[in-house]
C-alpha cells in the first residue's frame, strides 16, 4: 500500500572505539529534509539531550493512535478542538526474557465541541476502535491501554 523512509547516520567522533565511551549520538533524517537529534537512553550511555528509540517508539504509537482517532471522531462528526496525550512506556523483560518495550499508556486529555458531545462510553469507544486500525498498534506486541488524563 505504502512505503515510508527513514536515514539513520553514525559517525565515530573519539579517537578509540570503548563501549564506555563511544557517542551514541546520530541523525534520523526524512525525505521530507526534516532531521532528528537521536542517541540512546542515558540509562545505556546515551545522550539526555537527544531523542532514544524507547522514546521515538512510544510517540509514535501515541502519533498513530491520535490520528486514528480524529479520522474515526470525524467521521462520527464529533468535533474535536484539541488532544493532548502523555505517553508512558515501560521497559521491561518480555515472557522471553529479553528487554522489551512491555506496556504503552496512553493518557489523552480531549477537548470536543459543537452540539455533538460524545460521551464516557462513546469515547471509550472510539479509543478501543482506535487502537483496532492504529498501524503501529498492530506492529507491535506491546500491551497498549488508554488511562484518564493526569
Amino acid at each position: 500500500m505504502s512505503t515510508h523512509h527513514a536515514t539513520i547516520a553514525w559517525t565515530r567522533s573519539t579517537d578509540d572505539f570503548v563501549y564506555d565511551t563511544y557517542s551514541r549520538d546520530h541523525t534520523i533524517a526524512f525525505p521530507n529534509g526534516q532531521q532528528l537529534n537521536a542517541s540512546a537512553a542515558p540509562e545505556y550511555v546515551g545522550n539526555a539531550a537527544c531523542v532514544d528509540p524507547e522514546e521515538s517508539l512510544i510517540a509514535a504509537l501515541s502519533s498513530c493512535h491520535m490520528l486514528t482517532f480524529l479520522a474515526i471522531a470525524a467521521k462520527k462528526r464529533y468535533v474535536v478542538d484539541s488532544y493532548e496525550d502523555a505517553a508512558t512506556g515501560h521497559l521491561d523483560k518480555n515472557a522471553a526474557g529479553k528487554f522489551a518495550i512491555t506496556r504503552i499508556e496512553l493518557r489523552p486529555k480531549i477537548t470536543f465541541s459543537g452540539e455533538r458531545q460524545p460521551d464516557a462510553e462513546a469515547i471509550a469507544a472510539l479509543h478501543d476502535k482506535s487502537h483496532e486500525h492504529c498501524f503501529i498498534a498492530n506492529s507491535i506486541t506491546a500491551e497498549v491501554v488508554v488511562l484518564p488524563a493526569k
